[in-house]
């Protein structure tokens, strides 16, 4: 039986939980922050895009290199190397002096970034070897990666506020201290033994293959076509060259895990249910601004349940495995989050939308919490790095594909029921047309909700179906 966690470990997952929030932060508190900081550096439209997705293009780019490298050359010296780089690089970003500055500092950031997902997850799994313990820091874990998404454009708000835009990076400094300060007398090292070379050109197959991908899938949701189209083709093609590849040598991801029918089913269940979310989100939030008139700060804090939402659902999941299977706690969940969809499917006004979104997201939290573990679970504690790696990796394409799917089917559903707006923003001034731009807004996020319903309910069906893995159950047990 594995020696249950002290008081040490409980201190670790702390300076764990630090960076995973950080980063989750970092991820949306730039948002608020972009109109200053565009007016200061005198940033044209193209630069501003560049500034906001230069950081989660290379985040998804590298985290499955990380995770891997992680494995071969210490999770621990990983996690610290990249948490110093993220504190230095956040003070150059909080004084940049132009915008191409900016953003190459903010895709120095993504780098840093991408050390610290994967890194800090499979820790988890070094430390806490009590599969109950387990499942409660992967809870937590999940907790924070979610709650500081929503937490970070109400920070950014109150920063701006006080401050220039620049505090928006600096936050991050003191909580890397803290990471580099109590990380070596917290925290184990691992490394993976007899690991071998890294596979230069496997990294170079997969940073391509999700960069084409995901840059795609924006450029999609942003309304162009064969620019994007073309990406996807060859990100695909370079994925297929990548996962052959990998069929042979296994040197960064080990694909005959997905004869695992509970490890592919939750991979699938993560990168779906990010799609729905990312979608709703999209939605959600410019509904609040364009029809319901609130302003962006007011926006983010009315936004805030669908992150709290998460934090709930994660932090009560652990407990749900002692009546019940985790397979079951996961779908029951994704039932729930099929009657946010449907609450999103009718809604008019504020008081659904909060309701919608917050069931739909309470729902998600065994996912998050139950599903990442039992991925990290099911494969040894040597490729546990290369596992959360998947499991982020699918985050990422899940949340862009939403982006332009759903974004780009709500934009069809608005301009079908009003022909005359060229686009979603309710800018018009004549009363009777204004009229018909929030209805025809309204029922591009009633279409979102369906969809998402939809989703998820396929989702629960799914997991629910899959067989016992024959590998340890990670979590609740």
């Amino acid at each position: 039986m594995d020696k249950p966690a002290g008081r040490r470990e409980w201190l670790g997952l702390i300076v764990l939980v630090l960076p995973t929030l950080l980063v989750a932060m970092d991820m949306t508190s730039l948002f608020l922050a972009l109109p200053q900081l565009s007016a200061d550096l005198g940033a044209t439209a193209t630069e501003q895009l560049w500034i906001t997705d230069s950081y989660g293009f290379v985040v998804a780019g590298f985290v499955i290199t990380m995770g891997t490298l992680g494995d071969r050359i210490g999770r621990r010296r990983l996690l610290l190397a990249g948490g110093g780089a993220f504190a230095v690089l956040s003070v150059f970003a909080a004084f940049a002096t132009s915008p191409v500055m900016l953003i190459v500092v903010r895709g120095a950031l993504g780098v840093a970034g991408a050390t610290l997902m994967p890194s800090t997850l499979a820790l988890i799994t070094n430390v806490f070897r009590d599969e109950k313990q387990r499942g409660k820091a992967i809870s937590i874990w999940a907790t924070c990666q979610f709650a500081g998404g929503s937490a970070g454009p109400v920070l950014a708000g109150f920063l701006l506020q006080h401050f220039a835009w620049g505090s928006v990076f600096l936050v991050a400094v003191p909580a890397m201290g803290v990471l580099l300060v109590a990380g070596p007398f917290l925290l184990p090292e691992f490394r993976a033994p007899a690991s071998g070379r890294l596979d230069f050109a496997g990294v170079g197959l997969s940073l391509a293959a999700v960069l084409l991908i995901v840059f795609g899938l924006k450029q999609l949701a942003a309304g162009e076509l064969a620019v994007p189209l073309a990406a996807l083709v060859a990100g695909t093609a370079l994925g297929v060259v990548f996962a052959r590849r990998q069929l042979r040598t296994s040197s960064l991801l080990d694909l005959r895990l997905f004869r695992n029918r509970p490890f592919t089913a939750v991979l699938v269940a993560l990168v779906f249910a990010g799609v729905a979310m990312a979608g709703v989100g999209l939605l959600v939030t410019q509904y609040l601004q364009s029809v319901l008139g609130y302003s962006p700060l007011v926006s983010a804090l009315l936004f805030a349940p669908m992150g709290l939402g998460v934090a709930a659902g994660t932090m009560t999941a652990p407990s749900l495995t002692r009546w019940m299977p985790p397979a079951t706690a996961i779908a029951g969940g994704l039932v729930v989050s099929s009657l946010g969809g449907v609450l999103l499917a009718v809604t008019d006004g504020l008081p659904l939308v909060m309701s919608g979104i917050t069931v739909l997201t309470l729902g998600t939290g065994p996912l998050f919490a139950l599903g990442i573990g039992l991925v990290v679970g099911a494969v040894p504690p040597e490729r546990a790095g290369s596992a959360a790696s998947m499991a982020d990796t699918g985050n990422y394409l899940g949340g862009s594909l939403g982006l332009a799917l759903i974004g780009l089917t709500a934009t069809a559903v608005y301009h079908a029921v009003f022909p005359a707006g060229t686009t979603l923003a309710v800018d018009v001034t004549r009363p009777e047309l204004a009229s018909q731009a929030r209805e025809a807004f309204t029922s591009a996020l009633n279409v979102t909700g369906v969809i998402a319903a939809v989703l998820f309910a396929g989702l629960a069906l799914l997991v629910r179906s899959m067989r016992p893995a024959p590998v340890r159950e990670p979590v609740g047990v």
